[in-house]
């Protein structure tokens, strides 16, 4: 069985965030998706959503280093835009700007969809508790009933993506040790040494941290 997985960047960023953890920042994707496959399924694809935060010069060096290290293991990077917009208190009357992910769902959506159309998978893995994948979720097990969609939701957020276990054939919680387990060495190299991508001081594990066996 072909097994293809549709992970939602900021969702699981956000989780593994909220655990106080950020060596859990490093995970390696296309190990993770790996991870949740069954005896006998074939990972045929990883797709990655997200958006690179320009106007934080630490946040997007780092970012673009997790997503040169994604895209060496053969995870396809959909990365779309922040738009800036003007925002004013009705109160003191202040101003700023502040930042709204754009695209980054509809990516997620059409990909998945198009690909559910184009056969690429049995059955589908979608790393999220957002419920506004249910629509994609919803109209592609309404067409093409012989796919399955299972909900690995990220790490803490089980509880609250009802939504989306509910429109999906089975679901299991991502946990912190499932995460722990995934991730990349500090410096990734490619074939002939050269340097791809080195993780970030800030995602350093803790003095002897080791892996949960």
């Amino acid at each position: 069985m072909r097994v293809a997985c549709y992970i939602d960047g900021f969702n699981l960023y956000h989780s593994i965030d909220d655990l106080g953890k950020p060596h859990l920042k490093w995970v390696d994707l296309w190990g993770l998706s790996k991870s949740l496959c069954r005896n006998g399924e074939t990972l045929v694809k990883v797709a990655y959503f997200s958006a690179f935060a320009t106007w934080k010069p630490a946040s997007y060096a780092r970012h673009r280093q997790y997503v040169a290290a994604l895209k060496h293991t053969g995870v396809d990077c959909h990365i779309a835009r922040f738009s800036a917009q003007s925002a004013r208190c009705f109160s003191c009357h202040t101003t700023w700007t502040r930042h709204e992910e754009k695209e980054t769902d509809v990516h997620f959506s059409l990909t998945f969809l198009e690909d559910a159309i184009d056969d690429v998978f049995d059955r589908a893995i979608i790393i999220s508790a957002d419920s506004d994948h249910v629509p994609a979720v919803r109209k592609v097990r309404a067409r093409l009933p012989s796919k399955q969609i299972f909900a690995a939701t990220p790490p803490g957020r089980h509880a609250h993506a009802r939504e989306m276990i509910n429109n999906c054939n089975s679901a299991t919680n991502i946990t912190a040790g499932r995460v722990a387990r995934n991730l990349f060495p500090q410096t990734i190299t490619d074939a002939s040494g050269t340097t791809v991508a080195v993780r970030p001081p800030s995602y350093d594990p803790p003095v002897g941290w080791a892996p949960p066996p």
